[in-house]
């Protein structure tokens, strides 16, 4: 049973008037947000990545998504996924600050 909920998101580039225009589409899922006091931050902070969020939805949600917002909302932050696991049905998401100029 999840107990919290995320937004997915993908960067989409449409053009409008000859310009490229940027926006993120997201899509609300619901999840666990899993204790990451696991070896795996560790092991990740000493090759320069820095893990600060996991969490845990089904498999058959998870399309590829380069984001996430936490808490689900316009007033959540943005997240990188750095890692998506799949753990037989389930898939881990573990994320990151958002770094970058994108949207």
């Amino acid at each position: 049973m999840f107990n919290d909920e995320i937004e997915l998101g993908n960067l989409v580039e449409t053009v409008e008037y000859g310009e490229v225009i940027k926006t993120k589409t997201w899509a609300l899922r619901m999840c666990n947000h899993l204790n990451d006091e696991r070896s795996e931050f560790y092991q990740a902070a000493r090759a320069g990545l820095k893990p600060q969020l996991t969490f845990e939805i089904h498999d058959f949600e998870y399309n590829n998504e380069e984001y996430i917002r936490y808490p689900a909302g316009s007033g959540g932050t943005e997240y990188t996924i750095i890692r998506a696991a799949k753990r037989d049905d389930m898939r881990e998401l573990v994320c990151s600050a958002h770094t970058g100029s994108e949207v």
